[in-house]
């Protein structure tokens, strides 16, 4: 680590000795909370020297097609899915979506939840090959108390559900350095969950990962809890093992919908994960192009248990810190985070695996929604499955106005979702309503007029449309 300026050094000390006084919290978080500040105040940001980046070959980046099929013996299967965990990151909440309480309860089809898909899943996947993969849930501070009363009503269901926090840190006025909760600020204001990368060591501080370790177990798969195509895959699983590799990032082919998403690079002999925040200001837009960085980060990430403990302990772990001002009652405030996938430079034998764009299909906003309640997928076993009768491979684009932001809105301008298979693209602005059956197909625009309540009558079926008024459709 860089040294300290006097300056800096002052700072730490002072903000050292107000977090030492913080009831709220541990004291693995106090040091794990100042060890980041003071990596931040060293400005030991790594710039990537944009002439060192390779494009990763087929052994950092494995093709899915090229990993060994799963065995067919069921009794070899269930031995690979006994030495497995799965996590799912739950600590946000849906406020982008206007609810109150953890994302992961926000229904998605059928009157089941995100929650309600992935216990489904596993449990049918314990049944199928005898095994006990149990299910971690990682909450924070946000969603810890709603997530305990929803597990509840799984306590009769054949799987193990495990919850623990992440950590809780405080957040940093930006004037003095000093942590918001002793400027009088209580309650859940003053502090934040610090990023997915603080998987590792929650994992640790929770005692869960000695629990799972003692139980057999050798690999986690983590994934956020509202990407429905992160389901369990035993041929990546089958790959980690026969090939001792400690870490695995699910990557898949860029669409011009995910130009900002995290991409993997070998820089100086390493499989690297580069953020769009690392890139120089003159790069972004070759960043940015599907040519020359043609995979992105799913998040779906795979690694090895004991290699996480070793890590963890040599206090080894240092992701690229993502500085995240925020404003509260008026005040300037920082949150350090780290993400989970900058982690990749640190295990061995890391890799990518480039995946089927099946395995990516997050909710992220109400019209990620409209795409999973329609006609476009089914759902069995709690796996939400794309509609073979849609030919083209990409799914419609769809951007619906604030009207539709929120999930209660949104659900209420729907007598039911229309059929969408044909569909290319969808635009909706305005004071819109859908009747019942409806069908939607090649490029529709529906604009109201300001001041215009627009509904779309029962039966509708609109083709290559543009709307503004009931008397163009």
């Amino acid at each position: 680590m860089a040294t300290l300026s006097a300056a800096d050094s002052e700072k730490l000390k002072n903000l050292q000795s107000a977090v030492s006084s913080l009831p709220q919290i541990s004291d693995n978080e106090k040091s794990g909370f100042i060890n980041l500040v003071a990596r931040y105040l060293s400005g030991e940001a790594e710039h990537v020297e944009w002439s060192k980046i390779q494009t990763p070959t087929d052994e950092v980046v494995v093709p899915y097609d090229t990993m060994a099929p799963v065995p067919e013996d069921l009794a070899e299967t269930r031995k690979l899915l006994d030495k497995l965990v799965v996590l799912k990151l739950n600590g946000g909440l849906g406020t982008t979506m206007g609810c109150t309480g953890p994302k992961s309860v926000i229904e998605v089809r059928n009157g089941l939840t995100f929650l309600d898909l992935i216990v489904i899943q596993i449990e049918t996947l314990n049944a199928k090959y005898g095994c006990n993969v149990p299910l971690l849930l990682m909450n924070s501070f946000n969603t810890h108390e709603d997530t305990q009363k929803i597990v509840e009503k799984y306590a009769t269901s054949k799987i193990d559900i495990h919850t623990f926090n992440q950590s809780q840190f405080p957040r940093l006025v930006v004037e003095d350095f000093m942590p918001l909760p002793s400027k009088g600020i209580s309650g859940k204001d003053g502090w934040y969950p610090p990023g997915h990368g603080d998987v590792f060591p929650a994992l640790l501080n929770s005692g869960k990962l000695d629990a799972l370790l003692a139980q057999g177990k050798e690999y986690v798969f983590i994934a956020n809890s509202d990407n429905l195509g992160a389901i369990v895959d035993i041929k990546i699983l089958n790959h980690l093992i026969q090939n001792k590799n400690e870490y695995c990032m699910e990557v898949t082919p860029k669409t011009l919908a995910d130009v900002k998403g995290g991409t993997l690079i070998s820089y100086e002999g390493k499989v690297q994960l580069l953020e769009i925040a690392q890139v120089p200001d003159e790069y972004v837009n070759e960043f940015k192009s599907i040519e020359k960085f043609k995979i992105f980060n799913t998040n779906n990430l795979w690694v090895n248990l004991n290699a996480i403990k070793r890590l963890v302990q040599a206090d080894a772990l240092k992701m690229e810190i993502i500085p995240n001002p925020k404003e509260v009652e008026g005040i300037k405030v920082l949150q350090l985070e780290t993400a989970a996938g900058a982690a990749i430079k640190f295990f061995d034998r890391a890799i990518g695996s480039n995946v089927p764009r099946s395995r990516f299909l997050p909710v992220k906003a109400t019209s990620d929604l409209l795409l999973v309640q329609s006609d476009l997928y089914t759902l069995s076993d709690g796996l939400v499955t794309r509609n073979t009768a849609r030919k083209n491979p990409a799914n419609p684009s769809i951007e619906l106005g604030p009207e539709f932001k929120k999930v209660a809105n949104f659900l209420s301008r729907f007598k039911s979702i229309p059929s969408i298979v044909e569909l290319d693209s969808l635009k909706v602005s305005g004071d819109v309503w859908f009747g019942l059956g409806i069908t939607l197909k090649g490029k529709v625009t529906i604009t109201a007029k300001p001041g215009l309540k627009l509904e779309i009558p029962d039966g509708a079926v609109l083709q290559d449309k543009e709307i503004s008024g009931p008397e163009d459709i």
